[in-house]
């Protein structure tokens, strides 16, 4: 499980934090948790994911004013609470999508979830009318009688359209200090007609982006455009809570450097904004020449007899491998330096395998939630920044 924090002016007029839930979806707290599953095989499904996760990020287009995501990979769930008198939701937290939107009543086209719909009868309920700002706010809306629809596709063929409408928003916290937080006239989907290209237990997604129509946008000057996440380790995800707080160049292993770009590397490619940092996928990935490179150097260090990976989705795999014989691997952004230990570069796969959790891609470069885990991860979407510290997340 992991918590989502929101550093508002609300939370810091009491001296605290605002936390919510922002639970993993192998937590015993999500719907989608299957407790006949052993941790190595919840690991090797997660990776299966992440690598169709891979697949559906060659659809993305830069010229989009919202990135396609990929619901179905989502490693996140949050609980927020839509509506007067609240009605508590449960969907996917995304920082690759701007929208936030719940299925509704009447559906005529809806996917099974556990939840009641949400039923637009709330009184603080507003549907957006047509040629308004906040109707243009979002690409691909339309009118009908003066009422603005949306309709929104995502890179593995699912959509959701529906009202495009104001609706109360609220986040509700677990710390300490029991705040609560409110956001009336938040934009958000009701989604009367949605289809997503596999089986979900939740509600639909909360988008945490930096566009206009992003819960972080939405909250305003109250957070600045930031937030961070603290990821504990995947063997502490039963008993343990992960943090998230709202308001690269190169790699080493030990002492050996190895640069993104060599020689070979075409003159156009681009040195900044050249990795995507997505908490939904598990691994790793790096562009294959460097991916082989870091391989070989791992096989250098640990001197051990490798073996195949009983699921066959990672390369370099060793029986029996203790934390004192993994290297420290660095991962060179600019401005930060981050060395990354045993459980942040190689994965369980089985209950006496382990297998170095990176992967090679001739087109992207993803560094992995694992690379995440331990660390304070922080961004700043005013400036364009991310920033890691070093921490115990399980403290948090």
């Amino acid at each position: 499980m992991s918590i989502l924090s929101f550093s508002v002016t609300e939370a810091a007029h009491n001296g605290g934090f605002f936390t919510v839930d922002l639970i993993h979806r192998d937590s015993p707290k999500s719907p989608f948790h299957n407790p006949s599953l052993t941790p190595s095989q919840r690991l090797n499904n997660a990776l299966q994911r992440s690598f169709n996760r891979v697949q559906h990020f060659r659809l993305w287009s830069p010229q989009l004013a919202s990135a396609d995501i990929i619901p179905t990979q989502g490693a996140f769930l949050m609980k927020i609470s839509l509506g007067t008198p609240p009605v508590e939701i449960m969907a996917f937290a995304d920082t690759g999508s701007d929208l936030i939107w719940t299925q509704c009543k009447p559906c005529d086209e809806c996917f099974d979830q556990k939840s009641p719909l949400f039923n637009p009868i709330s009184s603080s309920y507003k549907a957006i009318p047509c040629g308004s700002r906040q109707c243009q706010s979002l690409q691909d809306t339309y009118c009908v009688e003066n009422s603005c629809q949306y309709d929104q596709g995502y890179g593995d063929s699912s959509s959701t359209s529906g009202d495009l409408a104001t609706e109360t928003v609220r986040l509700g916290s677990t710390s300490a200090t029991g705040l609560q937080v409110s956001l009336p006239n938040t934009i958000f989907g009701c989604g009367h007609e949605n289809e997503l290209a596999f089986s979900i237990a939740g509600s639909g997604i909360v988008g945490l982006g930096g566009g206009s129509v992003s819960l972080i946008s939405q909250m305003g000057a109250s957070i600045g455009g930031k937030f961070s996440y603290c990821l504990v380790s995947m063997s502490a995800q039963n008993t343990k809570s992960s943090k998230m707080i709202f308001g690269g160049s190169g790699i080493s292993v030990g002492d050996k450097r190895l640069n993104l770009y060599n020689s070979t590397t075409p003159s156009n490619a681009s040195k900044d904004g050249n990795i995507i940092i997505d908490s939904g996928t598990t691994m790793t990935v790096l562009p294959s020449d460097l991916y082989h490179r870091l391989e070989l150097a791992v096989k250098n260090v640990i001197k051990l007899p490798t073996i195949k990976d009983p699921e066959e989705l990672l390369h370099l795999c060793y029986s029996n491998l203790a934390d004192k014989d993994i290297p420290i691997i660095a991962v060179h952004f600019r401005g930060a330096d981050l060395k990354l230990n045993p459980l942040n570069t190689f994965a369980r796969t089985s209950s006496s395998s382990r297998c170095l959790a990176f992967a090679p891609d001739d087109d992207l470069s993803i560094y992995g939630n694992m690379a995440h885990m331990n660390f304070l991860v922080g961004y700043d979407l005013q400036k364009k920044t991310v920033s890691f510290k070093p921490t115990d997340c399980r403290r948090q």
